[in-house]
């Protein structure tokens, strides 16, 4: 029983991540209603500005204090994705309002490659490290309950906190604040929203800052755990599942969608996995949503829509 709590403490602590990176890609979803395969290429390319900066600027200002460094590296780096966001907007979506959805498609795919090519220009193409002093050591819980105790990593339970609470902020947002609403009419129809006045210039580069913040926390968690590397783009990948299972339009079905997408591919390794050799978790997740496309397209939490002629 034991090892099964830990599996799944795990297991909900990986799905955190995934709905913190999934967030990404309904935020944009819903401002713009296109799904953003940029994203993956945004987490990669704040997580290398995160770790630059905070070598560059204590070196440029003789700062020794890594706490401050690591401020100042972070101010820095979401400034420089508030500019990207600026960018993208006054380059590329400014340009195809009301625009087909594949066009706005092919542009986050554009804007994907240009994203990897600039940050390894920019930041170069070495594995760097992000330590923002998130504890390493793990723990045991509850061992006066179970024998051996429940190992738990401390860094997964922070990370897993910092994203409940940057998703919890999130969801507020989206509920609770004029510019959310606002944002919801951009998404539903782009030209009933400017007809009454909604900047759509102004929502886009407000969506695409917030995406680039998100894509920020969740690069500088993912590279805190594995190193700031090429290969964390494809992280994102995992997501992808995560945002079929709970409906792009959703942001709590992004959360129950990690959560369900991080346990399923935990327990199924673990008791599943060694009927059919192992690697279940590496193709769990997209299973999981093929069945989903199948069955229940829109999602757990998404809308359905319906076509009238």
């Amino acid at each position: 029983m034991g090892f099964f709590i830990e599996t799944l403490i795990g297991g909900l602590m990986s799905g955190m991540l995934y709905s913190l990176i999934a967030l990404g890609f309904v935020l944009i979803y819903k401002a713009s209603g296109v799904f953003n395969f940029a994203q993956g290429a945004m987490v990669l390319f704040a997580a290398l500005a995160m770790a630059r900066f905070s070598e560059w600027i204590p070196a440029w200002l003789g700062i020794e204090s890594r706490w401050l460094g690591n401020v100042l590296g972070f101010i820095a780096a979401l400034l420089t994705m508030i500019a990207v966001a600026w960018v993208i907007e006054r380059f590329v979506l400014g340009k195809l309002v009301n625009q087909e959805g594949i066009t706005l498609l092919m542009a986050t795919l554009g804007i994907s490659y240009f994203l990897d090519g600039f940050g390894q220009t920019l930041f170069g193409s070495e594995i760097y490290t992000i330590d923002v002093g998130m504890p390493k050591d793990p723990m045991f819980l509850f061992e006066s309950v179970f024998q051996g105790g429940i190992l738990v990593n401390k860094e997964d339970v922070v990370a897993a906190v910092v994203a409940a609470a940057l998703v919890a902020v999130l969801a507020l947002f989206f509920q609770k604040t004029s510019t959310g609403r606002a944002l919801r009419a951009v998404a539903d129809d782009h030209q009933a929203a400017q007809s009454i006045g909604i900047p759509l210039s102004r929502i886009w580069i407000i969506v695409w800052s917030v995406a680039g913040f998100v894509a920020l926390v969740a690069g500088i968690i993912w590279g805190s755990k594995l190193g700031v590397q090429f290969s964390l783009s494809l992280i994102a990948l995992k997501a992808l599942p995560v945002v079929i299972l709970g409906g792009l339009t959703s942001v709590p079905g992004a959360i129950i969608g990690g959560l369900i997408i991080g346990v399923g591919e935990k327990l199924s390794e673990i008791y599943i996995g060694p009927f059919f050799g192992g690697g279940i978790e590496i193709w769990f997740a997209y299973v999981l949503a093929l069945v989903f496309l199948l069955f229940r397209p829109q999602g757990l939490f998404g809308e359905k829509i319906i076509d009238r002629v």
